[in-house]
């Protein structure tokens, strides 16, 4: 089977991970906290639509800024989780899980963003 370039990342399936998991969040946020539940809609699916896009541009600064672009997602829903866990809206395993892929998804683009960097700047 032919694949995409980003579903052969491993940044890419941790962030659909995330978004899975994310799902599960929204299904169990209580009636009330609509802002919150769309402002993490938003930010986990821009996370994995943004390493896509970046894994197919060819320039590579316009590849560096898509994934900064993610990146910020990524640690947009990190403080969304944060939001949640202080008002004890979600169990804490599921917040913890969410943490953890986060933090390794925002290593990952890092490295990315800075080796996209470099080779601009060669």
């Amino acid at each position: 089977m032919d694949h995409f370039e980003h579903e052969r990342l491993d940044v890419y399936k941790a962030a659909i991970a995330f978004l899975a998991l994310a799902d599960e969040i929204l299904e169990h946020l209580p009636k009330g906290r609509g802002r919150l539940a769309d402002q993490l809609e938003r930010a986990s699916t821009s996370i994995s639509f943004n390493i896509a896009e970046g894994a197919g541009e060819f320039a590579t600064n316009e590849k560096a800024r898509i994934y900064r672009i993610a990146r910020r997602s990524a640690t947009e829903c990190a403080a969304i989780l944060d939001a949640c866990r202080a008002r004890r809206l979600v169990a804490e395993a599921q917040l913890d899980v969410g943490r953890d892929l986060l933090v390794r998804i925002v290593a990952m683009l890092t490295k990315m963003i800075l080796n996209a960097t470099d080779k601009a700047s060669t």
